[in-house]
């Protein structure tokens, strides 16, 4: 990824499940010229098609949710702090003291909590006690700015530090929404890609079963973001027998996944993924922990059953309002799938 501008643009622009126009309409701009059949659907999915060169070849669908997770208000209360509640995985014990965005309008707020001087004995963060503080002093003066149902996203920017990390918001799963839109730049391919866009992963991979009943795929790939927990570094042999040793690591390359809580890999399509690796000498490694779930999860079942497997790229500190992730990761993940797109053939996928 020598130019990151897009990208920036990506992990900046708020698309809190269930509002992810914004990101949408970033997409659309970028793909528009490069694809096919491009639709919106009812959900808000964008699914569309870059036609392959190869004949009798399955029809590969990669797919990217385009949503985050974030927060959305719930209440205002008499001092004009805004009750709020969570919209996917987020973790309360960050929340303290956060910078957020607040609606459309992207209103500037705080996450309330007891300083530190007078808040020696509470150790435990509960979500319902938090509040976010926009400046206002009264119920009206708030209800002026903030309706219920608004969402709210982290406040945060996109860095580049040093030679190979970037630095930004939902990386899970903005990265995924950038290998889609560098691969339907490039080819043709071999096969034809089924590109899906998706919305709502975070809250139940709710429009990656919509898309995937619209495309009708041969064979999928979900496209990620995965949690990179290398840091700090465990380095005990018992500990490994603990099981904490890292789901994968930034600068060992793509992660691939063999199973997760959402579906096991297809076992030819695993063999032929990490078989392609290998023959175009891709740096990469092999997710077996089960934590989390992906898009592929639902397009697995989805008609008579599409074998699928999940390609991420390794991100630290995701599900956080600030991620990093490393060029020569996201350039190995490229490559992979790009060469999957030219290489795969029916036989491939066959017992």
């Amino acid at each position: 990824m020598n130019d990151t501008t897009f990208f920036k643009q990506l992990s900046e622009t708020v698309g809190v499940s269930g509002k992810e126009e914004a990101v949408r309409d970033l997409i659309l701009n970028e793909i528009r010229d490069h694809v096919t059949g491009l639709r919106v659907d009812a959900l808000g999915n964008i699914t569309a098609v870059k036609k392959g060169k190869g004949r009798g070849r399955p029809r590969l669908m990669l797919d990217a949710h385009m949503d985050e997770i974030g927060l959305m208000a719930t209440g205002i209360e008499g001092d004009g702090l805004i009750r709020f509640t969570n919209i996917g995985g987020v973790d309360e014990r960050i929340l303290p003291g956060l910078r957020v965005k607040v609606g459309d309008s992207a209103l500037s707020g705080v996450i309330t909590w007891t300083p530190i001087h007078k808040n020696r004995d509470q150790n435990a963060v509960a979500l319902k006690n938090l509040r976010i503080d926009i400046g206002a002093s009264t119920r009206d003066e708030a209800g002026a700015k903030v309706k219920a149902g608004d969402r709210i996203a982290f406040d945060s920017y996109f860095a580049e530090i040093g030679a190979n990390i970037l630095r930004g918001k939902a990386f899970d799963n903005r990265v995924g929404c950038a290998l889609l839109v560098d691969v339907l730049k490039g080819g043709p391919y071999a096969v034809d890609v089924l590109a899906a866009f998706t919305v709502q992963e975070e809250i139940g991979l709710r429009g990656a079963r919509v898309a995937a009943k619209i495309l009708q795929p041969d064979v999928a790939l979900a496209l990620e973001g995965t949690t990179a927990n290398d840091l700090p570094n465990p380095v005990a042999e018992a500990d490994d027998l603990l099981g904490v040793n890292p789901t994968c690591r930034l600068g060992a390359g793509p992660a691939i996944t063999v199973m997760d809580r959402s579906m096991i890999a297809h076992p030819k399509l695993l063999a032929f993924v990490r078989g392609t690796a290998d023959r175009h000498h891709i740096p990469h490694q092999i997710k077996t922990l089960l934590g989390g779930g992906t898009d592929a999860g639902a397009i697995h079942t989805s008609g008579v059953g599409v074998p699928s497997g999940v390609i991420s790229v390794p991100c630290r500190y995701i599900h956080s309002p600030t991620a990093y992730l490393n060029r020569e990761d996201y350039a190995a993940t490229l490559r992979l799938v790009q060469a999957i797109l030219t290489d795969l053939k029916w036989d491939d996928l066959k017992d």
